[in-house]
């Protein structure tokens, strides 16, 4: 092979190529998993909220968008750990542990068209299980996203 083409942008291309260290999969796969238990409880209880609703929507079918989305971002993250979906991973945990969190010691009342979701306790089955998942995938998103973002920057300069 000369010199010339061990230069040709398609050997770069493929010689820089977005890699992913062990310890990004590592944070990929927990939080992963506890976005899975997130989707799990919010599964399992949605139909116990079925009575309560706005004129668009029941809290049990917020319930089901919300397992939805999680199990959706916790798939691309195995899939293709990277800045944006590591932002996606802490937008969908953060603002669900935020929401449980208010929704528990607030009575924000029915926004647009969403029910009004206060429920003032934390003893209903598997509320504190999904809130901490919550609160750690977000966490754990902000380490991911750091990495991310530091792994970037070493490749590009």
């Amino acid at each position: 092979m000369t010199d010339h083409a061990s230069h040709s942008p398609a050997v770069h291309a493929t010689t820089t190529r977005a890699r992913v260290t062990l310890g990004e999969r590592l944070l990929a796969l927990i939080t992963a998993a506890l976005l899975g238990v997130d989707a799990y409880v919010h599964l399992h209880d949605a139909a116990k909220y079925d009575g309560f609703k706005s004129s668009v929507m029941t809290e049990g079918t917020l319930f089901r968008i919300q397992a939805v989305v999680a199990i959706v971002v916790a798939v691309l993250l195995l899939i293709w750990p990277r800045i944006i979906t590591w932002l996606l991973s802490l937008l969908v945990a953060g603002s669900a542990a935020a929401a449980v969190t208010l929704y528990t010691y607030v009575n924000v009342g029915q926004l647009g068209p969403l029910p009004n979701l206060y429920e003032n306790t934390w003893h209903q089955p598997g509320k504190i299980a999904s809130a901490i998942a919550e609160a750690a995938a977000a966490l754990i998103s902000l380490l991911g996203l750091a990495l991310a973002a530091r792994t970037r920057r070493r490749r590009l300069g």
